[in-house]
């Protein structure tokens, strides 16, 4: 996501000839989309997405497991 802001930004200012990208190669202004494809191919063959997703889920349910015993009075146990 950092990566697409930056392009953006990027290509914003590139556009509008501003600051120290005016005098930048387009290639340049386009090279975090490049990234953000690599991140994301990268990410998606390791399943590190995945796994990111379950840990999220994991701790969703732990939290409402948590407190559904808070709520009636049963101590949860630490790991």
């Amino acid at each position: 996501m950092y990566l697409l802001l930056a392009g953006i930004g990027l290509l914003i200012w590139n556009y509008n000839r501003i600051g120290f990208v005016a005098d930048m190669s387009w290639w340049w202004a386009l090279s975090p989309f490049a990234l953000a494809v690599a991140w994301w191919t990268w990410a998606d063959m390791t399943g590190y997405t995945k796994r990111k997703e379950m840990e999220k889920m994991d701790q969703k349910k732990q939290d409402r497991i948590d407190k559904q015993r808070a709520a009636l009075g049963i101590r949860t146990r630490k790991r």
